[in-house]
């Protein structure tokens, strides 16, 4: 396992420097513009970065198989991701598939892992909810509804270098920590093999920022991050299903508020994109403030690098209490709300500038 591992850090690392090395051959293609409300970096960048994840995880599922095929699906995990793979690649290239499209093709991949693979929801441990996720067609729907909303939330919080990355990074470790707990070798094989596959990618992302994710990366890490957050569960009966809602506890709410705020607050299409994400009020009013103003690269990259830690610290805040009370309900229940309500509380004193000096002792 330790061999397979550290393997699949350095083949990803590896795929990942040669993309940065050739970029001049693919730049037409790949590279993501500096303009934009939600770009925050200077020079062209490759925003392919999910392609080596994405080999990664095929050519260590190849030597899974080969090797322990008792742990490997027989038909492998990512088959199910290929269709939202392709869709966001699509985009990181053309810059023309729209947000509706690449939702529907998410939707279409959370079928196809509830058809093939048996990642299901089968219910929310309240027993008069419970009972509609006995009718196959409830819980189809669900599921594949869930599997897109949290694809799509890592696909929102993708907005500097490290962040979507990281994020995942950490529910994937509580998943695996979880899984151990229960002796769930299979998912923690799978947990695995995408932290290496991330983690290598990450060396070059964070912090200089020097390749991107894009939307194929970030919706393969979110769907790979939903798939077994769902799987832990359903495979395990201890685990509380409410693990696997406080474990991507940041990159749900971050999407649910985004629709609130867009949708009703401010009466817009909750497909546009703005500035106004808790990552980037973080960098625009607590990184930013905190640092001498300079528009040069090396200091944009600075901060870029900067804002990330403030928002794995918000995510960690819903994986602790995942971790720690993963097999109570109502406790998870309870911690869910705190958190939602934290974030609340965080995003209006960064509003209203009241947060500057709290968040900046944080970091420092």
């Amino acid at each position: 396992m330790i061999e397979k591992l550290i393997f699949g850090f350095l083949l990803s690392n590896v795929l990942c420097l040669l993309v940065i090395r050739y970029k001049h051959l693919h730049a037409h293609l790949t590279t993501d513009s500096s303009v934009g409300p939600q770009k925050f970096h200077k020079i062209a960048t490759p925003r392919v970065g999910g392609v080596p994840i994405f080999i990664t995880l095929v050519i260590m599922w190849l030597w899974t198989f080969l090797t322990d095929p008792s742990i490997a699906y027989k038909v492998p995990l990512f088959m199910s991701a290929l269709l939202l793979f392709i869709v966001g690649v699509a985009e990181d290239v053309t810059k023309k598939v729209g947000v509706k499209l690449r939702l529907i093709f998410a939707f279409i991949s959370g079928i196809v892992a509830f058809i093939y693979f048996d990642v299901r929801v089968h219910g929310l441990g309240i027993p008069s909810i419970d009972i509609a996720f006995s009718y196959y067609p409830f819980a189809l729907l669900f599921t594949a509804f869930a599997i897109a909303g949290v694809s799509n939330a890592y696909n929102i919080i993708d907005g500097f270098n490290g962040l979507a990355s990281m994020v995942s990074v950490i529910c994937l470790l509580a998943i695996t920590l979880v899984a151990f707990k229960v002796s769930d070798i299979v998912i923690i094989n799978l947990a695995l093999t995408m932290i290496v596959a991330i983690l290598g990618f990450f060396m070059w992302n964070y912090p200089r920022g020097l390749i991107f994710l894009g939307d194929g990366g970030a919706y393969l890490i979110g769907f790979w991050t939903a798939v077994l957050s769902i799987l832990v569960v359903s495979r395990n009966s201890a685990v509380s299903p409410w693990f696997a809602l406080l474990v991507n506890a940041y990159p749900i709410t971050e999407t649910l508020f985004t629709i609130w705020r867009r949708s009703i607050h401010q009466g817009k299409n909750p497909g546009l994109p703005d500035a106004a994400h808790f990552h980037s009020l973080i960098y625009r009013r607590v990184v930013r403030w905190s640092t001498p103003f300079d528009e040069k690269a090396h200091a944009r990259a600075s901060r870029n690098a900067a804002t990330s830690p403030y928002l794995w610290l918000l995510s960690s805040l819903g994986v602790i209490p995942a971790i720690v009370f993963w097999d109570s309900t109502l406790l998870l229940m309870i911690s869910g709300l705190f958190y939602v309500l934290f974030y609340i509380w965080a995003y209006r004193q960064i509003v209203v500038f009241k947060s500057k000096k709290i968040f900046i002792k944080l970091y420092n």
